[in-house]
């Protein structure tokens, strides 16, 4: 809680495509979590689903407020938004992060291979104030977690990141991603798949904020399941770590540059 003992308000954006099966089994996971002295606003983005998600959602959003109130534990807060068309993870974040109002912001996916019942141990940094982004790390804890050939590229992508980042993390390509507000409102984000994930963390180690890791559970699923990265947002995120962690390093040889100038 805040000093004056307003409840803290922590926004989950929570991307649903084609999730007809699991969107609110995923809500309700994330709505019966404790956090004391926190309320939760929940934000559900369907991104163009054809599968029934979307019209389920719609029916379940445009009910009357007390009603959807009285449907969930208290404390709780749901806003719903909808792409016209499939536009990609991406641009689903960005649309639910300008709908965040919370003082804390994080990403929940629409599947089940997440537990918000990570939660307390995700926000615990922040609180506390020893960090300003949180992820949450499937491999921290050491072991190979999810399938082989997922597991060694997700391992690849998050050295290559860190190699151009100058960070040290264990899974740059976790769903649980955890900002304050005034770290997300300074990230300029564009790409509107997967690019996401690895353009999120070269812009947060761009600006030099406190980064820590916690350990998570984690529960995969395979392809046929559900699961929707590929082998082609594997390349995307390549190219996108080459060319944002490019940015952050041409920006420190230009801020060293300027720094050296001024001392001569």
């Amino acid at each position: 809680m805040t000093e004056d003992h307003t409840p803290i308000l922590l926004s989950v954006v929570v991307p649903i495509y084609n999730e007809a099966e699991t969107w609110r089994t995923v809500l309700d996971r994330v709505a019966a979590v404790e956090l004391p002295g926190i309320s939760k606003q929940i934000i559900l983005v369907d991104d163009g689903s054809t599968d029934g998600s979307r019209a389920a959602l719609s029916e379940f959003a445009g009910r009357p407020a007390d009603a959807l109130a009285a449907d969930l534990p208290p404390g709780n807060r749901v806003d719903a938004v909808f792409h016209i068309r499939n536009r990609g993870k991406g641009a689903a974040l960005r649309t639910g992060f300008a709908a965040a109002r919370g003082e804390l912001i994080i990403v929940q996916d629409a599947d089940l291979e997440y537990d918000p019942a990570e939660y307390p141990r995700l926000i615990e940094p922040l609180v506390e104030g020893r960090a300003d982004v949180v992820y949450g790390s499937r491999f921290a804890s050491g072991g190979r977690k999810g399938y082989r050939k997922n597991y060694l590229a997700n391992r690849f992508l998050t050295a290559l990141s860190n190699l151009t980042t100058g960070l040290r993390l264990t899974d740059m390509e976790t769903c649980y991603k955890v900002f304050r507000r005034e770290v997300l409102d300074r990230l300029d984000l564009e790409q509107d798949r997967f690019g996401i994930e690895p353009e999120i963390t070269a812009k947060v180690a761009q600006l030099g904020v406190r980064v820590f890791e916690v350990p998570i559970r984690y529960n995969p699923r395979r392809h046929e399941a559900g699961k929707k990265i590929g082998w082609r947002d594997g390349l995307q995120a390549i190219g996108c770590i080459v060319r944002y962690g490019l940015a952050r390093r041409n920006r420190a040889r230009k801020d060293r540059a300027e720094r050296t100038e001024e001392r001569e």
